[in-house]
């Protein structure tokens, strides 16, 4: 947009927003140039900042009408790049959208909008015995909006599940910028589940301005244990034994040495010293059940070669040991000035060999990798570490990263288990998905977005101008020509 366009854009914007709800200054807007992932920046034109449902609506449709793109950003604590703002574009902000409409414990029902953070929604539940079960690390800062944007996952989702799991309905606004519903308080809904569609689509079939969300009966017993190992394969193999003895627990981490190192010099966890891996376990639900079943992993664990088990005895203890994992990702800051932080899938049963070859991928590029993930569920997070005041490294680290995701792949897995697409992993769709499966995804998005204005540029490599015949394209794609998008 020129100078022009975007004075006349904020104007109509300010009109219908107030004027502390857009913002153009230059340094205000680079408040907003990147998402948790850091690598990637971009100032957007302009910011939208609104308060509610019409105002979201009224915003998109004056973009609609400008012919402006338009991106949703939420606390912008996601790590795939997600809500990265377009240059010419409006970023809008639901951090302000920040109600607990109700909260419903005989429906097992809470309505919230999109700018409430995660943890809030549990807090506001607790008096009624119940909580909200997806819980990203980030979940203090994290909101629901984003949750639903990137399908967010977390430690527990092994036994309950993702946001998509959790979420009954919806009100958003399409790339057209009418206000719409989608399911509703009833479990499941006759018809296509576009609900189903719309969470974890990053942005790119609308902007949620309210959500409805399933409570959890909060257990009656919880019991965590953290078991230290020589290394990751025998906390691998614990797992394994774990699951395979019909044990699922609501929680199981693993970290290695180097995750472990960087806990330590973070918070201080107290986690069992010398260790090359560390499982933490945590068993939920009624209190004879838990006993029984913690006995088994006890069992498993000391059978399977941990070193030394430690049973938290009341809730500041199950705190102390959460507090390690929780705080992982920023930890690494301490032993590495600059990280990736890396999201793929594999099967469960494949982690000693995993974990194998990514040590070997770190031994021959000369990049240390520490690994920290849902070992339960084979979501892993490895964070390859460099420094980029070193020529090469960065470049090496980026190389390690990519091979990660190709043996997920190889694996059976995925290229991200809870973080998204996104900017960052445009390049690898093509290497999970042919042709014909982006193409067919791509439908679906121009269903909704016909004009191609919502989060542009994210999650598929090549975006296909809608009308497009689907298949391999011949030629410079305009959005390509534009400079808008890269043929991988």
């Amino acid at each position: 947009m020129t100078t022009t366009d975007v004075s006349t854009l904020a104007a109509t914007l300010r009109a219908v927003l107030g004027d502390h709800q857009v913002i153009t200054d230059r340094q205000e807007l680079r408040t907003y140039e990147c998402d948790g992932l850091a690598q990637y920046r971009v100032v957007p034109a302009l910011v939208a900042l609104p308060r509610t449902a019409a105002e979201c609506a009224a915003t998109v449709r004056a973009c609609v009408d400008a012919g402006v793109p338009f991106v949703a950003r939420g606390s912008g604590t996601g790590l795939s790049g997600g809500a990265l703002p377009h240059a010419d574009g409006v970023l809008i902000v639901t951090s302000q959208m920040r109600a607990i409409r109700e909260i419903a414990p005989a429906d097992e029902r809470a309505v919230v909008e999109p700018g409430v953070i995660n943890l809030h929604v549990s807090r506001a539940a607790a008096p009624y015995g119940y909580h909200y079960a997806p819980d990203p690390s980030s979940q203090q800062v994290c909101s629901i909006g984003g949750n639903v944007a990137e399908n967010s996952g977390g430690a527990h989702c092994l036994k309950y599940g993702f946001t998509t799991n959790h979420v009954t309905g919806l009100e958003v606004v399409t790339p057209d910028g009418d206000l719409v519903r989608l399911g509703g308080r009833a479990p499941d809904a006759p018809g296509y589940d576009l609900l189903g569609a719309f969470v974890g689509s990053e942005g790119t079939l609308g902007i949620t301005t309210e959500v409805t969300v399933r409570l959890t009966r909060s257990p009656e017993s919880v019991r965590t244990l953290l078991a230290g190992f020589a290394g990751t394969d025998q906390a691998g193999a614990a797992t394994s034994a774990i699951i395979a003895a019909g044990v699922v627990p609501a929680a199981i981490e693993m970290m290695d040495a180097l995750a472990i190192e960087a806990a330590e010099a973070a918070v201080r966890c107290g986690y069992p010293a010398g260790a090359g891996a560390v499982l933490i376990v945590e068993l939920d639900g009624p209190a004879a059940e838990v006993d029984a079943q913690f006995a088994d992993v006890e069992r498993l664990c000391r059978d399977n070669g941990a070193t030394e088990i430690r049973v938290a005895a009341d809730d500041a203890e199950r705190a102390l040991i959460w507090k390690g994992r929780k705080s992982a990702f920023a930890a690494v800051g301490r032993i590495s000035p600059d990280y990736i932080v890396q999201d793929g899938v594999i099967p469960r049963t494949a982690l000693p060999e995993v974990l194998r070859r990514i040590a070997e991928i770190s031994a021959r590029h000369g990049v240390r990798v520490a690994n920290v993930f849902h070992a339960g569920d084979g979501n892993l997070h490895p964070l390859v570490l460099f420094d980029d005041a070193v020529p090469g490294q960065a470049e090496r680290a980026e190389e390690v990263s990519a091979a990660i995701l190709d043996i997920c792949v190889a694996q059976g897995g995925s290229i991200t288990g809870e973080h998204g697409v996104g900017m960052d992993k445009v390049s690898f769709m093509p290497r999970m998905y042919t042709d014909d499966d982006l193409d067919t995804m791509q439908l679906l998005r121009c269903a909704f977005d016909p004009r191609g204005l919502a989060n542009p540029g994210k999650v598929f490599p090549t975006p296909r101008l809608c009308g497009e015949v689907p298949g391999r394209r011949r030629g410079v794609h305009p959005v390509q020509e534009a400079g808008l998008a890269e043929m991988f």
